[in-house]
């Protein structure tokens, strides 16, 4: 399998575990060149269908795509700091498979049920619950690294960047 230059960093956990929080104090602490991408982007834009019924319908197509386009964006000499939550074992199958050219380092985002809650409360976006759902999650993904967002965040971002600059790679540098 030819291997590619391009990198990618995945943060994978429940909602509300605090991976965007994270993401927004990791992404200056890399090099400048990495490119933030999620799902809930395509999302905010207004990217799925309109109705519910819709939505629902389409699902498994929307994260088959999205899963697809970050192999196109790393194909593509982009690195990439992604934001996920896996929700299937398919899809981390699917992911292993499509992003198996690249320098990928997973990192899994843990947070207590208690504290997934209380986000969820806080936020008020969210249905209480659903972090708790996601927490299955954890069971399909092999990490390089696992974080407790629960931890002061400079010290999960410093544990984050160490960890990426110590991972044992075969990809050209």
């Amino acid at each position: 399998m030819r291997r590619m230059k391009s990198r990618i960093i995945i943060l994978n956990g429940t909602s509300s575990a605090g991976k965007s929080t994270l993401m927004t104090a990791l992404r200056p602490a890399l090099e400048p060149q990495f490119c933030y991408f999620a799902s809930d982007q395509l999302a905010d834009a207004g990217f799925r269908p309109l109705q519910l019924e819709a939505r629902s319908a389409v699902r498994g197509r929307i994260f088959k795509g999205f899963h697809r386009s970050i192999a196109a964006f790393a194909a593509a000499g982009n690195d990439l700091l992604v934001e996920h939550i896996v929700e299937e074992q398919s899809w981390a199958d699917e992911l292993t498979e499509l992003l198996a050219p690249f320098d990928v380092f997973w990192v899994g985002v843990h947070a207590s049920a208690d504290e997934v809650k209380r986000r969820e409360r806080l936020r008020g976006d969210r249905t209480v619950g659903e972090g708790l759902y996601h927490l299955k999650t954890h069971s399909f993904c092999k990490y390089d690294l696992e974080v407790d967002s629960m931890q002061p965040l400079s010290e999960t971002v410093s544990q984050i960047v160490e960890g990426w600059k110590a991972r044992n790679r075969s990809w050209p540098a």
